[in-house]
């Protein structure tokens, strides 16, 4: 039996498919007598489109990631899909007049006019690779190019079997698939890695009868006697023990050959766990993500490590891309210091949750995650309660200085529109966003929240959201009645919640000038033992350096290296006798000073100070000292202040 398995456009062309990667192995592993490849489909496109317009690297990122909820990349497909050039551009262009440039308007169409060609083309390579099976597989915008290339193999080879998996046929999503699609022979739901090796034996063992052989194969979409047959999904997920490690053979050579190796450095994707523990405790309300199974479960340290060395020792290749809804919180005490010891200079990327302490991100950072998402979304606490996220305003503002001090890099994003939030929650916030702009700003502006497929928005119409309807581009993108779009969707329109547009417009603008400014915004300090420096370079705060010398401030500048409320702050600094006389009111009035010049951020009552330490404390510390001593000695007078001078006094240039 020969297996092509096909990676059609819009698949980012700098990661092979993990998911094709284990299937590769499981089929090599576990099918006697199977043959398994790989196309690379998104390569080949690149190629082949950059012969005929002037499509750029920035493009292809655009229809494959950056236009998913507005479901461009989807449409540019569908024309190939329906076997029409023109299919609905009219509709395409009403609704999307406003939403898009007007480049992005001409690429669109243009792409949408000739993809028929590439689709076809394709479907001709692979049938003259004669294979028997053809796995195609379907994650964020890649349906319908997938879905037009079985269509078009079908139409050529009939006798080939068509199947489609992965992440848009979970559920009912997949059984929207392969009701309306008779082209699809067969649709895997769920975790593939079992489902498509059996479904291969049974095909190997009745292949012109295999119904009656499908029948338990959890999950599985066949056809018993001309009708659509979903078998019931699996109980539970699979155990970490049986998930494979990828195949990436042909990947890397097949991109060095293309005109997108000069757009890209390639990365590897690894998997160390999947679910999200904090989901099944609390589910965020806007999350979609890990569709039927929310259980988490991952690999044991030894077999994770020993992955990640073998695609690295194999590959040649240290830029990883960790798939992980969440970090098993076991690899930091297990899997990176291994990594920190192995001596290769990995650069990773993976989602943490947000309430890591620094000591924690700094074994992330040495062990090569300088890539983090930490899943921040807001800065509000009551805003962040509604989505359930389990962290405060002021732990999120945290993250930010944390990373910032031990050189991670934070992706993050701002979103808004959540029911029951009010513009209170936000004009705090967006006070004090000037004071924050020498740390990572959201990716982008902020954005509404989708209702998407599998979360609890979506699930619990108690929760704000009802009379859900498909996303408007599924209704130009395919030719179905609303009912089947409502089972094939995973992101759906519904009535606008929460914060009205005159709140958004006064958030994005302070985003705005957040990202404008904070390549040259910075704010430090150096703990010198009976003073801190802070030095400050940001847009909106006049002053350059604060010396904190009284042993009062100091000492609560330090405790705020956690959030902490004004009463606690007090307790814990009156703890000490020498603080014994200093009320409330103190404590109250310096927090309201260092917020107003921007050292501190305040939310639901808390506080946090949001300087990152500079680095290389000993050799500033030495630098300051020599200073300090060589100035004492010419003006022995000179009095310490705690306030703001306008001008930078003698301190240490900090960077």
């Amino acid at each position: 039996m020969r297996v092509l398995l096909l990676n059609m456009p819009w698949s980012p062309i700098d990661l092979p498919s993990l998911a094709l990667g284990i299937l590769k192995r499981s089929v090599d592993e576990r099918v006697p007598g199977a043959t398994c490849e790989v196309l690379h489909a998104n390569l080949e496109f690149t190629d082949w489109i950059t012969e005929r317009t002037e499509f750029s690297a920035e493009d292809y990122e655009y229809f494959a990631l950056s236009s998913y909820f507005l479901g461009c990349g989807d449409w540019v497909f569908s024309s190939a899909l329906y076997d029409d050039p023109a299919w609905k551009t009219a509709e395409f262009t009403e609704v999307m007049t406003g939403k898009l440039r007007a480049s992005r308007m001409r690429m669109s169409k243009q792409l949408h006019e000739i993809v028929p060609e590439f689709v076809e083309e394709i479907a001709r390579r692979v049938v003259d690779l004669a294979p028997d099976v053809v796995g195609l597989t379907s994650t964020f915008q890649q349906n319908t190019a997938a879905l037009a290339a079985a269509r078009h193999i079908k139409r050529l080879a009939p006798g080939i079997v068509t199947v489609m998996g992965g992440a848009n046929c979970d559920a009912e999503q997949g059984a929207a698939v392969h009701r309306n699609f008779p082209f699809v022979d067969f649709v895997v739901r769920g975790e593939g890695e079992e489902a498509f090796p059996r479904l291969l034996q049974a095909l190997q063992q009745a292949p012109d009868a295999p119904s009656g052989a499908v029948a338990d194969i959890p999950g599985l979409c066949h056809r018993a006697d001309g009708a659509s047959v979903a078998n019931p999904m699996p109980t539970g997920p699979m155990p970490p023990s049986a998930i494979l490690p990828p195949d990436y053979s042909g990947y890397f050579e097949r991109l060095a050959a293309s005109v997108a190796r000069n757009w890209v450095e390639p990365k590897l994707v690894v998997e160390g766990a999947r679910g999200c523990w904090w989901g099944e405790k609390h589910h965020c309300t806007f999350c979609g993500l890990n569709g039927s199974f929310m259980q988490f479960r991952s690999k044991s340290p030894d077999t994770f490590y020993q992955e990640i060395m073998d695609l690295a020792e194999r590959h040649r290749v240290l830029d990883m891309y960790v798939v992980d809804n969440i970090l098993d919180m076991r690899y930091l005490s297990t899997v990176l210091p291994r990594i920190i010891d192995s001596g290769y200079d990995l650069r990773m990327h993976i989602e943490i949750k947000a309430n890591m302490r620094r000591p924690q991100l700094q074994v992330l950072a040495d062990a090569g995650l300088i890539y983090v998402q930490p899943g921040i979304e807001s800065l509000n606490s009551r805003v962040l309660d509604l989505m359930d996220k389990g962290v405060s305003g002021c732990q999120n503002v945290r993250m930010l200085r944390d990373a910032a001090e031990t050189g991670l890099s934070v992706s993050w994003n701002y979103l808004h529109g959540f029911p029951g939030e009010t513009a209170e929650d936000y004009e705090p916030v967006i006070r004090q966003l000037p004071a924050l702009e020498h740390l990572n700003p959201p990716v982008d502006l902020s954005a509404r929240i989708a209702i998407e497929r599998f979360s609890p928005y979506f699930n619990r119409p108690e929760l704000g959201f009802t009379g859900l309807r498909p996303e408007e581009h599924y209704l130009f993108t395919y030719d179905l009645p609303e009912e089947e779009l409502h089972d094939l969707a995973y992101v759906f329109q519904a009535p606008e919640r929460g914060i009205g547009s005159a709140t958004v417009n006064r958030l994005n603008d302070a985003i705005g000038a957040w990202k404008k400014h904070h390549t040259d915004a910075r704010l430090t300090h150096t703990d010198l033992g009976d003073e801190i420096v802070l030095v400050s370079r940001r847009h909106s705060f006049d002053w350059r350096t604060l010396r904190l010398t009284d042993p009062f401030a100091v000492a609560a500048f330090r405790l705020l290296d956690q959030p902490h409320s004004p009463k606690a702050l007090h307790r814990k600094l009156t703890a000490d006798p020498a603080f014994g006389d200093r009320t409330e009111r103190d404590v109250r009035d310096l927090l309201e000073e260092w917020t107003a010049k921007g050292v501190a951020f305040t939310d639901a009552g808390q506080y946090v100070h949001i300087a990152p330490a500079s680095v290389n404390q000993d050799l500033l510390r030495l630098d300051y000292m020599r200073h300090v001593h060589t100035r004492a000695a010419a003006e022995p007078d000179e009095e310490r202040t705690t306030t703001a001078s306008a001008a930078p006094a003698p301190a240490p240039a900090l960077p």
